[in-house]
């Protein structure tokens, strides 16, 4: 077996990237996903997201892979460590460069040890080690895998890296028939409440399209694009994804990018995308050119939720942060990272500070669990 280093994915076949496990299905480990990244300059030297994949090959076959990025800053890993590359500096350390094994700009969780069904057993050991050797030789303070699933979590962990416990909001398919069916869970109050929202959109004289891969065109793409630039505009920021990069996902792997455009006057005034997985919708990004009463709601939830509804799908992942999302029947689940880093000292610290975030995040998750909308049963 030989483990290499490759700072381009244009170098790998998308068809063997493809077949690693799993990769399939998650959207956002497609070759055609990360490797777009790379071509449409999303990615880079600009963007402080420098490719160093770790590829594994046996008698020339790839078996395994692990997504791997030298970091010169933070911006768009979603898990945050500002406060820990702060320390390193007052301290006198250099926290960057780093290695981080992530889907750059998406805080959606996933395989990150991407391996061949009949892959060695121990190849998942192998990778790893070779990202610390690799964090080693560079130099780098730290190597970090952000948003990683269950099982590799508390691989990672077993292997000796410090878990990071954090919180996002996902629904789950109960076997609804339809959205009605899934209000008829709510409490009376709250399912008023969501009703009249969807109600405000349409009496605001906004109609939605909800497209899939190829019926989505440059004049959709380029509508979408706008929007989603809008949302750093306002909120500052750097809108690091092409327009290109977006027709090129709707080329390579149209079953898997769902767009919601919003119409008003004749004129579309906001969108939403998110891609399918095998049993999972993810909601991306969203932006708008002008305030419409719920309309972020209905763009970004509810559609995504009837989608899922018609579709079989079992999870909603709608993306980071909002408490919002627990009146609209989203549930408080747990997400983690895992975390080496290479100086004894901050590493004890950081465990530390990690074992009293946990349990506070526990405790925040508890919270909002008594606020959901549904009926005691």
């Amino acid at each position: 077996m030989k483990i290499s280093v490759c700072d381009s994915l244009a170098a790998v076949p998308a068809a063997q990237w493809d077949t690693l496990a799993a990769a399939d299905h998650n959207p956002f480990l497609r070759h055609a996903f990360l490797a777009g990244l790379e071509r449409h300059g999303c990615v880079g030297e600009r963007w402080g997201w420098r490719p160093r994949h770790l590829l594994a090959h046996e008698d020339g076959r790839l078996v395994g892979a692990l997504p791997l990025y030298r970091k010169d800053n933070s911006y768009g890993e979603l898990v945050f460590d500002w406060s820990w590359a702060d320390a390193y500096q007052r301290a006198g350390l250099a926290y960057y460069p780093k290695l981080v094994s992530a889907i750059p700009y998406t805080p959606a969780t996933g395989p990150r040890l991407l391996l061949a069904p009949d892959a060695p057993h121990d190849l998942a050991e192998h990778l790893l080690h070779a990202a610390l050797e690799q964090t080693r030789q560079l130099g780098g303070s730290s190597l970090h895998v952000l948003f990683p699933d269950a099982a590799q979590t508390a691989f990672l962990q077993a292997n000796g890296l410090l878990r990071r416990t954090g919180t996002q909001f996902h629904w789950f398919n109960r076997g609804y028939r339809d959205f009605d069916d899934f209000l008829d869970g709510f409490k009376a109050e709250k399912r008023k409440k969501l009703k009249r929202e969807r109600r405000r959109v349409a009496e605001q004289g906004v109609t939605l399209e909800l497209r899939e891969g190829r019926d989505i065109d440059e004049v959709h793409w380029a509508a979408f694009h706008s929007f989603y630039r809008s949302t750093f505009d306002k909120r500052g920021g750097y809108a690091t994804l092409s327009e290109e990069f977006f027709r090129s996902l709707g080329e390579l792997m149209p079953e898997q990018v769902v767009l919601v455009l919003a119409r008003h006057s004749g004129r579309y005034v906001a969108g939403a995308l998110s891609f399918r997985g095998s049993d999972t919708l993810y909601g991306r990004h969203w932006g708008c050119e002008a305030e419409f009463n719920s309309l972020h709601f209905e763009a970004c939830y509810y559609l995504g939720l009837e989608y899922c509804i018609r579709h079989g799908l079992q999870r909603f992942e709608p993306g980071a942060q909002g408490e919002h999302k627990v009146a609209r029947g989203f549930e408080p689940v747990p997400t983690w990272s895992t975390h080496w880093l290479a100086h004894a000292g901050f590493s004890a610290a950081v465990a530390k500070y990690l074992a009293h975030e946990e349990a506070a995040t526990e405790t925040y998750m508890r919270e909002l669990s008594d606020h959901l909308p549904y009926r005691k049963t």
